[in-house]
């Protein structure tokens, strides 16, 4: 039997209490303890290895723990943390290439600094150029850590917690673009960042999460003038409200693609989604009204079938934002995560009047991601994983990154799941 340092915590509810002998399961594997007299609950929590679904047998069928249930791990958790861990680095702002390397812990200097163990994180395409493309915005630091999507464990708060969280959740996140990242097996981030991860969640999906999710939902709440509420159920105005607005979305095979059909299509909206013809399949699955094949339709071709829509999100750049300009109807938006829509206005459009055009970069607001996550509980919403790849695989996970083939998030694997 493998033995963790853990809290070991018994919750007598009625009758004796005999746990069974504990194994060593990988993360949510499902325990059930048929020795336990019923209503009685056997807690397990290590800091290392979270959040177990332990249930027994009822009347009524299998019953999980509530997920508001927390466990505090033993009192040395801290003192037994390992003194170095594995960290990637990229080399030089100016070239993509990546070292695996052995570095300190990163240790608080915010007042809301959170220390967490890295389970699984996700990079971004075109990260690795950020900080030669935007030095004013995104300094090149002395802990060049790549991949700001973290699925985790906390493992130490700050003693201003406002955000309600306790050691030994699971939690995942987006961190600032301008701190270092999450490619590593300790990280750091910010009290308004965080969230829990749903139950429903594994590590994988859950580091698949952050980023695109965060993306899709301010595109188009945010900025894109949708009603969020119509997300919800029981508010039917917000829902006829959105029926009324089509929405084009393009890259929508992607990690923000995929969110932006799913949340657009669940508030009642019209969404048209523009992807590959390998990926058209997958994105009407996902929830689009109508899909295009870029390769047989441009967006000034399916504008001129009188098909224009109220709200374009941009997640391609380049020509792709030209096409939108013909795509949007007057008084509509644009909005795009790669370049300014005024920048690839093209000459040869039509005047569109009232056109408003966005360029944002997302927040990494752990309020978001809290509402996002509801949605996902209730099984609403999903993440979509192209490939998992070890954190010494980085290379490989990188190049599968930038191939400009993947169908949803690649995911890097920092600890033993």
């Amino acid at each position: 039997m493998a033995l963790y340092k853990c809290a070991l915590v018994y919750v007598q509810l009625e009758g004796p209490l005999v746990p069974s002998s504990l194994s060593n399961p990988p993360a949510y594997t499902h325990l059930t303890f048929s020795q336990i007299p019923r209503r009685s609950v056997c807690l397990l929590h290590s800091i290392f290895h979270p959040s177990r679904r332990i249930s027994q047998e009822l009347p009524c069928g299998q019953r999980h723990l509530p997920r508001t249930t927390r466990i505090l791990p033993s009192p040395d958790t801290m003192s037994s943390l390992p003194s170095s861990m594995k960290t990637l680095l990229q080399e030089s702002p100016h070239s993509p290439c990546l070292t695996l390397t052995t570095s300190p812990l990163p240790e608080p200097s915010h007042p809301s600094d959170v220390l967490i163990k890295v389970y699984t994180t996700a990079p971004c395409k075109g990260e690795l150029t950020w900080a030669a493309a935007f030095p004013d915005v995104i300094p090149f630091d002395k802990t060049p850590v790549p991949s700001q999507d973290l699925a985790g464990v906390i493992v130490s708060l700050p003693p201003n917690n406002t955000g309600g969280f306790s050691p030994g959740d699971r939690v995942y996140c987006r961190l600032e673009a301008t701190r270092p990242g999450a490619a590593r097996e300790y990280a750091l981030a910010r009290l308004s960042e965080l969230a829990l991860i749903p139950e429903n969640l594994g590590w994988i999906q859950a580091a698949a999460t952050p980023l695109s999710s965060l993306t899709a939902w301010q595109a188009l709440f945010t900025h894109g003038g949708l009603n969020r509420e119509g997300l919800f159920e029981g508010n039917q105005t917000a829902r006829e409200d959105n029926a009324k607005k089509r929405v084009l979305i393009t890259g929508a095979a992607g990690g923000v693609g995929s969110w932006a059909v799913q949340l657009a299509a669940l508030a009642g909206c019209e969404v048209v989604g523009l992807c590959g013809p390998d990926k058209v399949a997958h994105v009407k699955e996902l929830g689009a009204t109508e899909v295009v094949n870029y390769k047989e339709t441009s967006l000034e071709q399916w504008a001129s079938l009188e098909k224009e829509a109220d709200v374009v999100l941009d997640m391609v750049g380049g020509m792709t934002l030209e096409g939108c300009w013909f795509a949007v109807k007057d008084q509509g938006k644009i909005v795009s995560v790669c370049a300014p829509p005024e920048s690839a206005k093209p000459g040869g459009v039509a005047a569109k009047e009232g056109v408003k055009s966005i360029f944002f970069i997302v927040e990494p607001l752990g309020e978001d991601l809290t509402e996002i996550g509801r949605l996902i509980e209730a099984g609403k919403v999903r993440p979509t994983v192209d490939s998992v790849w070890a954190l010494e695989e980085y290379e490989a996970a990188f190049e599968r990154l930038e191939s400009g083939q993947t169908t949803g998030k690649v995911v890097i694997r920092v600890a033993d799941l």
